[in-house]
């Protein structure tokens, strides 16, 4: 678990997802990289158990299979850090501007 949480991207996926749950498009909006470079992590992260998937039409949404593990990401920034740095919260679920996928052009429409 650690070796797969100690790539910092995916850590940052994972805040990113937070609470609820995201799509590669909200993620993409979002963090500003490639789709196929956040895939790669996406993969490895379900692969492990990390995160559960959902799919609905042609859109993968991807949840945090466990939220404890917020727990122990803010453990391991606290123990790993220097004073003064503090770790973002996790995303709470929402509407990502410029997305396409349906959850949010629906809720956009509204």
């Amino acid at each position: 678990m650690l070796k797969v949480l100690g790539a910092p991207f995916r850590v940052r996926l994972l805040l990113a997802i937070g609470y609820g749950e995201a799509c590669v498009c909200h993620l993409e909006a979002l963090l500003k990289k490639r789709q196929a470079y956040i895939s790669q992590h996406l993969m490895v992260l379900r692969d492990k158990g990390i995160l559960e998937t959902r799919r609905e039409g042609k859109y993968m949404y991807y949840r945090v299979a466990d939220p404890e593990i917020f727990s122990l990401i803010e453990t391991a920034a606290k123990l790993l850090s220097n004073p003064g740095n503090t770790l973002p919260q996790p995303a709470a679920p929402g509407v990502h501007d410029n997305c396409p996928c349906p959850t949010c052009a629906d809720q956009t429409k509204e």
